[in-house]
């Protein structure tokens, strides 16, 4: 056996390990609106809810699907930079030195869990054609794509601006097998251990891309928002790691005044 195989081995190992031990801790998540996923493969549009978004639909989706994950993630030389900027860079600037260190500690961790978990690995550079073309792969398989687009501004207490760009996977998807792609924006109350599944959002190929784009962001987003909405108070989890007394609540809803997107 080449040593190359048996580190692959080892890494699975250590990967089925922590798997089995997020099964184990993590709470049980329950399924609401299930009626509401189409028949046909579609992306499933959420809130990231820092990890709370991967680990619950890896443990618990209820459906073949794989998941969108930043590159860097699964880079040794990128790990540490992207988790301290992703995680912890809101931070105490007293405590900063402790999650710098931090973020190179959980690197081999990382590295090992997202090269075995059922991922697409996000690219920014000319790899993303790789992206686009693994998404359209998974979605011709009958395979649904878990997608959490939100970027660093805030739309509401809710949810985080969407980056918009993931839209056109349903562009391609329509180029390859003629069929407008459903997009089923989904809530997760980690707080109620619940995913809340939406009505789909379906593609228009007759409109222009950059207005379907942003329709399509705009309509996840408010639907999102007025699910969280419809719920008993609770404290909502939001995108960015920021200390736990600045936590929003489900109500009321504090919408921006500015909803053009200013995500990088």
């Amino acid at each position: 056996m080449t040593k190359q195989k048996k580190e692959f081995r080892k890494s699975k190992t250590v990967y089925r390990f922590v798997w089995g031990l997020a099964k184990l801790f993590y709470p049980r998540i329950s399924w609401v609106g299930r009626e509401n996923l189409p028949e046909e493969p579609c992306i499933i549009v959420g809130n990231h809810s820092q990890m709370n978004g991967p680990i619950a639909f890896e443990l618990y989706y209820p459906r073949k699907r794989l998941i969108w994950c930043a590159s860097e993630m699964m880079f040794w030389k990128e790990v540490p930079a992207y988790a301290y900027r992703d995680f912890w860079s809101e931070k105490p600037k007293a405590l900063q030195w402790f999650y710098k260190l931090l973020s190179y500690i959980i690197t081999p961790l990382c590295v090992c869990i997202f090269n075995n978990a059922d991922v697409i690995p996000v690219f920014r550079d000319n790899r993303l054609l790789k992206t686009f073309r693994q998404t359209m792969d998974a979605l011709s398989a009958g395979t649904d794509v878990i997608i959490f687009p939100e970027c660093a501004t805030p739309y509401n207490n809710i949810v985080y601006q969407f980056q918009e760009n993931f839209v056109d996977t349903a562009r391609l998807y329509y180029k390859r097998t003629g069929t407008a792609l459903p997009f089923v924006p989904t809530y997760l109350c980690p707080k109620r251990k619940t995913i809340y599944f939406g009505k789909p959002i379906y593609f228009d190929p007759s409109a222009p891309i950059a207005e379907e784009r942003k329709r399509i962001c705009r309509e996840a987003m408010d639907n999102i928002t007025e699910i969280a909405a419809s719920l008993p108070l609770h404290t909502v989890i939001p995108y960015r790691n920021i200390p736990k007394r600045r936590y929003p609540k489900n109500l009321p809803i504090e919408v921006t005044e500015n909803h053009e997107n200013t995500c990088g």
